[in-house]
C-alpha cells in the first residue's frame, strides 16, 4: 500500500480553522456589548441564490463555525434571548477559504435588528496561512487571456514562476509552472475539489496540449465558478506537494443567467509572419470561440442545473521554410513506386523566398453540465459531467520533420470529468462529505495521411501498425516526405478517486479527518519509427528508387500500468 505525506500518526496542530476543501467556510465570534463571549446564541446561514439552510449554536467560548458552504452570498443571522437580532447580509464565500463573521449583540428584544453589509466586514484574511490567491467569476471571466484559456490566470499568482506561453507544458520538461519553488511537475489540478490530472505526466487533463503546445480541449471560462491557487495548504491535500489548484464550476441560483459569445481573429487583423513577406500570398488565419451557458432553478430552492458550451474552430497556413525539386526533374522519376507516389501526393512549390504554407486546424468541443440538489436535513447532493472532444493537424509537431502539406501531424482528443458529492449534515457542529470523481485522458498522434496503405503504390512496409500513412523519406538537400517518425503513438489514462472527510466542532477545536483512495490506470501504445524511414543519397536516387539506408522498429510497444494509492489525515485546528 503506498501512504501519500498526508499520513498522520497524531492530530497536527496547524494555524488555519479548518481543512480547505473546494468549498469554504463561514466562521467567527458571538460577544456583548462589553466584549464577553455569548455562548448558545443561535446562528443561521442562509443563501438566497442557493437556498441554502445550516444552523450552528456558539461554544462556551462564544465560536462558531459552519464548514462546507458551496462558493456565494449568504445572509448571517445570530439570536439569543435578551439581544437584538444580528443580521450580516451578503457575506461572500469563496473557495477553500473561511469568511469571518463576528456578532456584536446589543440588549433589546429578538424582535429588533442590528443589520451591517459585508462590506463593514474585516477585509484582512486572519483565519488561514494558506499561500496564494483567488480569482473570482467576475475576474476569470473579464481579464483578457489569449484563447480562453483559464490556466494563464493562474501566472497572476505571487509566487508563480514561468511565462504564460509556456503554461502548456512539453515533454522531458519539469511542469507548466511552478509555486513558490516547487517542483513543476508536482502540481495538483482539482475540478470540484475531485481530480483533474493527466495520470502520466501529472498536467491538467483539461486545457492539456496536443500538437505545438495548443489546448487540446478548453474548460469553459463561463463556467468557472473560482479559480483557487494555494501552497503550504493543510494536510488533507497530502498527495503532492507544489501548487494545488482548486477550481470550481458555476451552479445554477434560484434566478435564470445565461451568457452567448463569439470571438474571432483573422489575419486581415495579424501582422504576417516573418517567414510571409510581402509579395507572397499571406498566411490564412481564421479562429472562431463561441458557445453559451444557461444556469437557473428547476425546484425553486432545492433542485438546479447548469449547462454551458464552447467550441473553437481554427484553421491557419503555418508557413516555413521548405527545399522541394523542380517539377520538371520530377517528371523523369523512372521507379514506378516514387512515380505512383508523387502522382498521388505532388509537391508544392515554395514562394519566392523559400516558404511553404501547409494548411493547420484545431477543433474543438466542450460541453459541462451541473446539476445540486438540496436535500432534508440541510444536505447538499451534486453532480457534474464535462465532455471534451478534439482534433488538430500541425506541420512539425513535436519531433521535427513533417514540413511539407499531407504531412502534418493528427492529434485526437477525447476528455471525461465526472465528479459526484453529497454533504450530510448530521449535526449543527458535525458534517461528512463523500465525493467520487473519475476522469479519462485519451490522446493520440497520428500521420495526417494514416489512412493511406503504402501497398497500394507497391511500397511494402510490412504490416499493422507500420501501414499508418507514408514512411519517412529523407531526400538529401530536400526536405523530407512524411509525417514525424514518432507517429503513431497514443495513451489513454484513467483515475478513480474516492474520498470521505469528517469535520466535528467542539469549542475552539475544529477536527477533520478522512481517507482517500485512487486507482490510476495507463495503456499506451509507441510506434515510433513503426512506418519506417527510408534514406535516399541524392534526388537521382530517389527518381530510380535506390535506396542509400534507412531504418524500421517493430514489436510489441503497448504498455499497461497502473497504480493504487491510500491516504488517511488527520487534523486539528485551534
Amino acid at each position: 500500500m503506498e501512504v501519500s505525506s498526508a499520513i498522520l500518526l497524531s492530530l497536527l496542530l496547524v494555524g488555519s480553522l479548518s481543512a480547505q476543501t473546494f468549498r469554504g467556510t463561514l466562521l467567527g465570534t458571538v460577544t456583548d456589548a462589553t466584549g464577553a463571549p455569548v455562548p448558545d446564541a443561535k446562528v443561521g446561514v442562509h443563501g438566497a441564490e442557493n437556498g441554502i439552510d445550516r444552523q450552528a449554536s456558539s461554544s462556551g467560548d462564544g465560536t462558531y463555525s459552519i464548514s462546507e458552504l458551496p462558493s456565494g452570498a449568504y445572509n448571517v443571522t445570530v439570536e439569543k434571548q435578551g439581544f437584538a437580532t444580528f443580521v450580516a447580509k451578503s457575506v461572500s464565500v469563496n473557495v477553500a477559504s473561511q469568511a469571518r463573521v463576528n456578532a456584536a449583540l446589543h440588549p433589546g428584544s429578538v424582535s429588533e435588528t442590528v443589520e451591517i453589509s459585508a462590506d463593514a466586514l474585516p477585509q484582512v484574511e486572519t483565519t488561514s496561512d494558506t499561500l496564494g490567491a483567488t480569482l473570482t467569476s467576475n475576474e476569470v471571466k473579464n481579464l483578457p487571456i489569449n484563447g480562453r484559456d483559464y490556466t494563464k490566470l493562474i501566472y497572476l499568482t505571487p509566487g508563480i514562476s514561468g511565462s504564460p506561453d509556456q503554461i502548456s507544458d512539453s515533454p522531458g520538461s519539469y511542469g507548466s509552472f511552478s509555486l513558490n519553488g516547487a517542483r513543476g511537475r508536482s502540481n495538483n489540478f482539482l475540478l470540484d475539489g475531485t481530480d483533474m490530472n493527466d495520470g502520466f505526466c501529472n498536467d491538467p487533463g483539461v486545457n492539456e496540449p496536443g500538437v505545438f503546445g495548443t489546448p487540446a480541449t478548453i474548460l469553459p471560462v463561463d463556467a468557472v465558478q473560482e479559480l483557487n491557487v494555494m501552497s503550504n495548504f493543510q494536510p488533507e491535500y497530502g498527495r503532492s506537494a507544489g501548487a494545488v489548484i482548486n477550481i470550481v464550476t458555476k451552479s445554477g441560483t434560484n434566478k435564470f443567467h445565461g451568457t452567448a459569445l463569439e470571438y474571432f481573429r483573422n489575419n486581415a487583423l495579424d501582422a504576417r509572419n516573418y517567414f510571409n513577406q510581402k509579395g507572397n500570398p499571406q498566411a490564412p488565419f481564421h479562429n472562431n470561440q463561441f458557445g453559451g451557458s444557461l444556469g437557473g432553478p428547476i425546484v425553486r430552492d432545492k433542485t438546479f442545473f447548469f449547462f454551458d458550451y464552447e467550441g473553437q474552430r481554427e484553421s491557419v497556413g503555418t508557413v516555413s521554410v521548405a527545399s522541394v525539386p523542380d517539377p520538371a526533374v520530377l517528371a523523369t522519376a523512372t521507379n514506378p513506386v516514387i512515380k505512383a507516389l508523387l502522382l498521388r501526393n505532388p509537391l508544392p512549390q515554395p514562394n519566392a523566398n523559400g516558404s511553404i504554407i501547409a494548411p493547420s486546424n484545431n477543433f474543438i468541443h466542450s460541453v459541462i453540465a451541473k446539476l445540486d440538489q438540496n436535500l432534508p436535513h440541510s444536505n447538499l447532493l451534486s453532480g457534474r459531467y464535462y465532455f471534451g472532444d478534439s482534433t488538430q493537424s500541425f506541420p512539425l509537431a513535436l519531433s521535427g520533420g513533417g514540413v511539407l502539406p499531407g504531412s502534418n501531424t493528427f492529434t485526437p482528443t477525447r476528455v471525461q470529468l465526472v465528479s459526484i458529492s453529497d454533504v450530510a449534515v448530521l449535526r449543527s457542529n458535525k458534517v461528512n462529505e463523500m465525493r467520487i470523481g473519475w476522469n479519462r485522458f485519451a490522446e493520440g498522434f497520428f500521420p495526417q495521411d494514416r489512412s493511406f496503405a503504402p501497398g497500394s503504390i507497391g511500397l511494402n512496409v510490412g504490416s499493422g501498425a507500420g501501414d499508418q500513412g507514408l514512411p519517412v523519406m529523407v531526400v538529401s538537400g530536400f526536405s523530407s516526405l512524411g509525417a514525424s517518425k514518432s507517429d503513431p503513438r497514443s495513451r489513454v489514462d484513467s483515475n478513480w478517486q474516492a474520498l470521505d472527510n469528517f469535520s466535528w466542532n467542539s469549542g475552539k477545536h475544529d477536527v477533520k479527518f478522512g481517507y482517500e483512495y485512487r486507482r490510476t490506470t495507463i495503456q499506451q501504445f509507441l510506434g515510433t519509427n513503426f512506418r519506417g524511414k527510408l534514406i535516399f543519397a541524392s534526388l537521382d536516387d530517389f527518381l530510380a528508387g535506390n535506396v542509400g539506408g534507412g531504418s524500421q522498429s517493430s514489436g510489441y510497444s503497448t504498455r499497461h500500468s497502473f497504480e493504487n494509492s491510500h491516504g488517511i489525515y488527520a487534523q486539528d485546528a485551534y
